[in-house]
């Protein structure tokens, strides 16, 4: 199998050839991988892969600014494998990634996700480990002594509700699945876990292992980090909980609309945010945040 691995690109170039050198230094041979370039306007990034030598090495510039989540849509609908990783541009693939991508689907070669164990990085590529992922992979994650874990439909769903403790950008998705489940329009800020749940909830399963094969690099001035001082990240987040337990409620997935409509760690995520809110929030920031901690 050859893994296809796609780079939608808006952001700092240096970091991206590091993301395009981790891929070429995996030691198994079998990937593809296309950078889709979405207009970014600096002139270096085409001219640094004018210079590529090795095939497996595509890149590509849209012909207009798509965005985000459009970009991503373009990655799905240009993939032909039977999987693919929608790699973030400034993230890191370990050597080992596509073995352990490779193990894990034929120990579970049904899954529709694949979610290796991943480091957390800074801006710097140290390692670090701050609060939320502490508690996204000691506390939420599943505790496996096998090499593989498999979730399914409902416990999938109730898992991730509970606290979506995936890394999005490293993980592997059957390509038909993400072909025939589309993200949702209008929720930017957690469309990752409103696709995830919306597999679960058509029947697809997750795999996980702790082996580790991916850095995710957490940047603290990131724009995820803005939602959250402006009070986009938490007013969405109730969104899709309301919608999430409405959803579970119609399957009769009990206690998937129980932890959803509890939303026990998004609550305490907010009240760990709320002193770095206090002191450099927008006002919006604050309320919608104080709502996400109350509300019912």
């Amino acid at each position: 199998m050859t893994l296809e691995i796609f780079v939608p690109f808006w952001g700092d170039p240096a970091l991206l050839y590091e993301t395009v050198d981790s891929v070429r230094a995996q030691q198994n041979p079998h990937w593809r991988l296309t950078v889709i370039d979405d207009c970014y306007p600096d002139p270096a990034v085409a001219q640094y892969f004018e210079r590529e030598t090795d095939e497996r090495i595509t890149y590509v510039r849209n012909d207009v600014n798509l965005g985000i989540t459009e970009n991503y849509r373009e990655a799905i609908r240009r993939a032909s494998g039977p999987f693919v990783t929608l790699l973030g541009c400034d993230d890191l693939l370990h050597p080992n990634y596509v073995d352990v991508i490779e193990r894990m689907i034929a120990a579970a070669p049904r899954a529709d996700v694949l979610q290796p164990g991943v480091d957390v990085i800074d801006e710097h590529g140290e390692v670090v480990r701050p609060l939320v992922d502490r508690v996204k992979q000691g506390l939420l994650a599943p505790r496996t002594r096998s090499d593989v874990v498999v979730l399914s439909s409902e416990s999938m769903a109730t898992s991730l509700i509970r606290g979506d403790w995936l890394y999005w950008p490293s993980l592997t998705f059957r390509t038909e699945t993400l072909q025939r489940i589309d993200f949702r329009d209008g929720l930017p800020i957690i469309q990752d876990l409103a696709l995830l749940m919306d597999i679960a909830f058509e029947g697809g399963s997750l795999a996980f292992t702790p082996e580790k094969a991916f850095s995710y690099r957490r940047h603290s001035g990131s724009a995820s980090q803005k939602t959250l001082l402006d009070g986009r990240r938490f007013r969405d987040e109730r969104t899709y909980y309301r919608a999430a337990t409405e959803l579970a409620r119609q399957r009769l997935w009990r206690r998937t609309a129980r932890t959803a409509r509890i939303r026990l760690f998004s609550r305490l995520h907010a009240v760990a945010e709320l002193p770095g809110i206090l002191r450099h929030g927008t006002k919006q920031g604050l309320g919608s945040t104080l709502a996400h901690i109350f509300s019912v």
